[in-house]
């Protein structure tokens, strides 16, 4: 993990959910919350208000790029990771594994204290 991206951690859901979206590629806004969505299975929903907030800081931080894309006659902005925001991807995914494994641990002490 680099200095710059230990920085950004931890992460907001917001901010997580909107770097996991955008990870599979360049995405508008209204396509953001519907993959948070969908890869949540309906659990969490972004509100249009909560995702440009979230998306303005993420590009003054120099985790996301803005793009414009012309979409059916129309010019429509695209969002999508640079490598920084990557890299704050993966740190968050390690740290959040590190959490995991230390919660499952607890857990099977408790189990056997039972």
């Amino acid at each position: 993990m680099s200095p710059d991206s230990a920085d950004h951690l931890p992460l907001s859901p917001a901010t997580l959910h909107i770097l996991l979206a955008l990870a599979a590629g360049e995405l508008h806004g209204y396509a953001i919350m519907l993959e948070i969505a969908r890869q949540s299975g309906g659990h969490y929903k972004i509100g249009p208000g909560t995702l440009y907030d979230a998306l303005k800081k993420l590009l003054n931080d120099g985790l996301v790029d803005e793009i414009d894309a012309p979409e059916e006659g129309r010019a429509r902005r695209k969002y999508r990771l640079t490598d920084l925001g990557n890299s704050v991807l993966a740190a968050e995914v390690s740290r959040l594994d590190g959490v995991l494994r230390q919660a499952r641990r607890a857990l099977r002490l408790n189990e056997r204290r039972s």
